[in-house]
C-alpha cells in the first residue's frame, strides 16, 4: 500500500493489514491522513455535542466502539473494531473485552459512591483506556473525548482543555502530556488532570 507513515513518541505503528482498512485510497501522507481524521473527529464531537447519554449507556462496551467508530468510520474500515495484533502499548489483544468490562464496572461504581470528584473520575477512565488501547490506532485521541463525555454529559462540568494544543503533533504540550501520562501509569493522576485544565 502507498501509505507511509512516520511516528512519533507515544504513537502506535500501525501494522500492514490494518494499513489496508484505509477508505480513502489517495491518502499517501501522515498530514493528509491527519486532515481526514480530523474531520471525521469533529463530525463525532459534533454528535455528542447534539445528544445527551446517561450513565448507564456511557459505560459499556457497545458505547465506547461508537465512539471510536464515529471518529475514525469515514477513514477506517476497523474502526470501532478491538485490535487483532499486539502493540507497544496495551494489554494483550484478548485481554482487551475483560479489562474493559473491569474498567466500566469500576467507573459505574466511581460514579455511584462519589469515589473520587468528577474530573478525577473522567481522568481516570481516559488513563485506564488508553493502558488497554483497544483500538489499532487513535487510542489517545478516543480516550480524551471519552473522558469530555465523561465530564460534560454525566457531571455537567466543562469539557477538559487538553493544554489547549493538538496533541497529534510534536511540540511542548505533547511533551507535557506525555509526561503526565507517565506520572499517572506510576499511580500519580495530579499531573494529568491538571493538564487536562490547563
Amino acid at each position: 500500500m502507498g501509505l507511509d507513515l512516520e511516528y512519533q513518541d507515544g504513537q502506535t505503528p500501525l501494522d500492514e493489514d490494518e494499513k489496508e482498512g484505509l477508505k480513502i485510497a489517495t491518502i499517501a501522507t501522515r498530514g493528509e491522513l491527519d486532515e481526514f481524521e480530523q474531520q471525521n473527529i469533529e463530525q463525532a464531537i459534533l454528535w455528542t455535542l447534539k445528544r445527551k447519554f446517561k450513565q448507564e449507556a456511557i459505560f459499556t462496551e457497545d458505547f465506547v466502539r461508537n465512539v471510536h467508530k464515529r471518529m475514525y468510520g469515514d477513514i477506517w474500515a476497523w474502526a470501532g473494531d478491538f485490535r487483532k495484533t499486539n502493540k507497544n502499548i496495551g494489554v494483550d489483544k484478548w485481554q482487551i473485552p475483560t479489562d474493559l468490562h473491569h474498567l466500566l464496572a469500576d467507573a459505574k461504581y466511581w460514579t455511584e459512591h462519589n469515589t473520587y470528584p468528577p474530573d478525577e473520575i473522567a481522568i481516570r477512565f481516559k488513563h485506564r483506556i488508553v493502558c488497554i488501547h483497544c483500538f489499532p490506532n487513535g487510542n489517545g485521541r478516543h480516550s480524551r473525548l471519552m473522558a469530555d463525555i465523561i465530564i460534560e454529559k454525566m457531571f455537567g462540568l466543562t469539557v477538559f482543555t487538553w493544554g489547549a494544543a493538538n496533541l497529534v503533533k510534536l511540540g511542548d504540550q505533547r511533551k507535557k502530556y506525555l509526561k503526565a501520562l507517565k506520572a499517572a501509569d506510576s499511580g500519580d493522576m495530579a499531573p494529568l488532570i491538571i493538564f487536562a485544565r490547563s
